[in-house]
């Protein structure tokens, strides 16, 4: 593997996505991008699906009557995108998430706001029951454009190791 790339057959590659357990580095940050600019769509569409009815979501004139003073975006949807910006580079080879821990929401974010995320790599070790997994914890932390941190948390995912894996089909 060279840059993302597999080279699969003579001229013929494929694309290659995340890490193996052997490429995590306690100590390592991963910028994930590109950024998501949310929407008042993304929010409402959320709250929906997971019928969430707090009026602080969609209702802009009860919004407007809180310390906010409009909308804010579900918390659950942030989790889920800084989850999600952070997939192609710490999970993409993850036999399973095994758990999140420590979700604070540190500051409101609002429809119009961009979200950035990055993962640092907290603990990484062989897995005593999969010889060919290991379990890698990050904490990852949200940020808007302004660089404010709106949410961190911590996430533990079993790993395939090199080598092994339905990627290396």
């Amino acid at each position: 593997m060279r840059d993302g790339v597999v080279e699969i057959s003579p001229g013929r590659y494929r694309e290659s996505y995340g890490r193996y357990y052997e490429q995590f580095t306690v100590g390592d940050v991963y910028e994930h991008r590109p950024g998501r600019t949310i929407t008042e769509t993304d929010n409402s569409w959320f709250s929906l699906l997971t019928m969430n009815q707090h009026p602080l979501h969609f209702d802009v004139e009860f919004a407007a009557k809180t310390e906010f003073g409009k909308p804010l975006i579900v918390s659950p949807l942030t989790v889920a995108i800084m989850t999600g910006q952070s997939v192609s580079d710490v999970s993409q080879k993850a036999v399973a998430n095994l758990g999140w821990t420590d979700i604070r929401m540190l500051a409101p974010l609002f429809a119009g706001d961009t979200l950035y995320s990055e993962s640092e790599v907290l603990e990484k070790r062989k897995s005593k029951k999969r010889p060919t997994q290991g379990i890698v914890t990050i904490k990852t932390i949200g940020k808007n454009q302004h660089g404010d941190v709106i949410c961190d948390f911590k996430r533990t995912m079993l790993i395939w190791k090199q080598g092994h894996g339905p990627s290396e089909s």
